[in-house]
């Protein structure tokens, strides 16, 4: 079993090109913690560096600094949670839980008459070219966070994560 990168994958693909808010909401709380950490971790260290080599600047522009650290750190520590969440979904990591949510999800949906990828207002070629973009765009993160915000039929899904009867 493979994605559509070519590369094997331990478990199976639920989604190649989850939406943005599914994969927050899918997020497990060990997801939330390392994000915190990783958050944490650059104030942290600016005031691990100024107590124990100062560097003289008390005041204002160490108070800035302090601002910044914590600024990127909010973001590098929601990335690493969507990078996390993300993982799971492409099959990089155990993801049995999410595959219980997401076929719970799945049939709720169904008996309601709606489809997972929900209702779009885009053309179904500016919807192609969307998952184009997206699809596995969480592994390049570190250099664009690219993340998927349209709804779109194109989702790559490996055999048994739904059932045969309803693809």
């Amino acid at each position: 079993m493979g994605s559509e990168t070519g590369k094997k994958v331990p478990y199976p693909i639920i989604d190649t090109d989850p939406r943005f808010t599914r994969v927050v909401k899918y997020c497990r709380g060990i997801d939330f913690l390392g994000g915190v950490a990783v958050a944490a971790a650059g104030p942290g260290l600016m005031y691990w560096f100024e107590k124990f080599q100062p560097s003289g600047n008390s005041g204002a522009p160490l108070r800035a600094a302090m601002k910044a650290a914590g600024g990127i750190g909010i973001i590098a520590g929601f990335l690493h949670m969507y990078t996390q969440s993300s993982m799971r979904f492409l099959g990089y990591k155990e993801n049995s839980r999410e595959i219980k949510k997401f076929r719970k999800e799945y049939a709720q949906l169904k008996a309601q008459g709606k489809t997972m990828e929900g209702l779009s207002i885009l053309t179904p070629d500016l919807q192609a070219v969307a998952a184009r973009y997206s699809t596995n765009s969480i592994l390049n993160v570190g250099i664009l966070p690219w993340f998927n915000v349209v709804s779109h039929p194109y989702h790559g899904q490996s055999e048994g994560v739904i059932p045969k009867e309803d693809l």
